[in-house]
């Protein structure tokens, strides 16, 4: 269904059901991790941006990003919307200023943070190599 035919009500009803937490990538993500014998602790408020895993021991963190939310350079799925412009493309870069923000503010406090994209997620092997890296395996 084209997009610029949806009435506002069956639009808010499909931004409604998109989810912040435990969503598909995420969680193929944590089943990866987990898989390769590493434990983690899952959105720890009281840190800038609330990362999806958090390696405390470690100082090490993983946030898992949608391509689009986040705007992954050079992904197809990071497509610019066609209705209301000016407002998406607003949200949008202030998506991307804050992720910049808060790794700044993480790195501050003396925390390394890897970002994994979920069009990165299809390749198990690839983000397992990623990871593995990261934390020093």
């Amino acid at each position: 269904m084209p997009t610029d035919k949806i009435s506002p009500q069956a639009r808010s009803e499909v931004m409604r059901r998109i989810r912040k937490r435990d969503t598909k990538p995420e969680l193929a993500l944590r089943r990866l991790v987990h898989g390769m014998g590493y434990r983690y602790r899952l959105y720890r408020k009281d840190l800038p941006g609330s990362p999806d895993l958090v390696f405390p021991g470690r100082r090490a963190m993983i946030f898992m990003h949608g391509c689009f939310w986040h705007q992954h350079p050079g992904c197809r799925l990071a497509r610019q919307p066609k209705s209301r412009p000016d407002y998406w493309l607003a949200k949008l870069a202030r998506n991307v200023e804050r992720d910049a923000e808060v790794r700044a503010q993480l790195a501050a406090l003396g925390w390394k943070v890897l970002v994994i994209w979920k069009c990165e997620i299809t390749d198990p092997g690839l983000v397992g190599e990623r990871v593995a890296a990261f934390l020093g395996s």
